[in-house]
């Protein structure tokens, strides 16, 4: 692997997308985004072939050109999979990169009073946008979503509420079973606030904007803390409610219950139809994951399994959380196999 880029087999078309749902959002972040669609080789050669479409999404704090970072002697995942579709390893579709980015972290491809209207965005918007403009087979069961952590777990979550768009998902350590991978940060996130904010998270977020992010360490579990109740929730008139006290770390069981109603592991029976439904769907983690993902992965598989879904690829690897982009392309391969005529 050479440490520069090359050029591609197939195309990338780097877009500005002007979103109505998110004009005017409550945290007043840009509702004009980036968007990038990765047009396999072949794709100018038949004008008259359509392709499945699989929509890549990020994890928090996640931008769009963040897919272009690269780690010594590993390509990034856009090389990684027009690698794949160059030597022929799996079936042509298009990919389309989404940016959800927020302030505060993220959106987990949501409509929230408090973020914006993310869920609407790529569902309403973005999908639409991408069929009309390019030669995508127009149906769910030629339609896929993937992503890993935060972009997991919107990978996990956006079939379920629209069944009607995507018919097949791949989660990287996707946030799930709840209890596991935010509650036992409830008590640190406490104890940082006491320590360095005076228990008050409007002073955490003005010290955080105030100097280079993530030098300290509590900031990234209290960024996260924050965001997951901004998306979890929030009241209508966007107030953010915290499932704990800041003060010390108690539960507060009724904004709890709130969040558990988000959990991918509790929503598959509600929405089981939806789910066996399904042409693909692919599940990893890392057995390392330092948010413990790996035991969310393994509840949501059994959850599928007691509704009867059981042709599901499933797979814990020796990783921790980050740099698992070499996973991705096995994602890749599998939807693309799964979502092509």
């Amino acid at each position: 692997m050479r440490p520069w880029s090359e050029s591609p087999a197939g195309r990338f078309e780097e877009l500005t997308f002007e979103s109505a749902a998110l004009r005017d959002n409550p945290l007043g972040d840009p509702h004009e985004r980036p968007l990038w669609v990765y047009l396999p080789p072949g794709y100018d050669d038949d004008p008259g072939y359509r392709y499945p479409s699989i929509y890549a999404i990020q994890g928090l704090t996640g931008q769009l050109d963040g897919w272009r970072n690269r780690s010594a002697f590993r390509r990034n995942f856009p090389e990684l999979a027009d690698a794949l579709f160059a030597a022929g390893e799996a079936p042509p579709c298009l990919i389309v990169w989404v940016d959800a980015w927020t302030q505060i972290g993220g959106s987990q491809f949501l409509d929230s009073p408090a973020t914006g209207r993310y869920h609407t965005y790529l569902c309403d918007e973005v999908v639409p946008f991408v069929d009309d403009r390019y030669r995508t087979l127009n149906a769910p069961e030629h339609r896929g979503i993937m992503g890993k952590s935060s972009g997991g777990y919107g990978a996990m979550v956006t079939p379920m509420l629209r069944p009607d768009l995507f018919g097949g998902l791949a989660t990287h350590a996707g946030d799930a079973l709840f209890e596991a991978c935010y509650e036992p940060d409830m008590r640190a996130a406490a104890r940082a606030l006491r320590d360095h904010h005076e228990g008050s998270f409007e002073r955490f977020w003005a010290d955080f904007r105030s100097r280079p992010a993530f030098t300290k360490e509590s900031d990234a579990v209290l960024l996260n803390m924050w965001c997951m109740a901004a998306c979890y929730s929030a009241e209508e008139n966007g107030t953010v409610l915290l499932p704990f006290d800041p003060l010390t770390g108690r539960l507060d069981d009724e904004v709890w219950s709130r969040w558990l109603k988000w959990d991918p592991v509790r929503m598959v029976p509600w929405h089981a139809e939806a789910l066996r439904g399904m042409r693909a769907i692919y599940i990893d983690a890392g057995k390392r994951d330092e948010w413990f993902l790996d035991l969310g992965a393994e509840a949501f598989r059994r959850a599928l399994e007691d509704i009867g879904v059981t042709d599901v690829y499933f797979e814990l690897f020796d990783a921790g959380h980050g740099a698992i982009e070499y996973r991705y392309p096995i994602a890749l391969k599998y939807l693309a196999e799964r979502l092509s005529p």
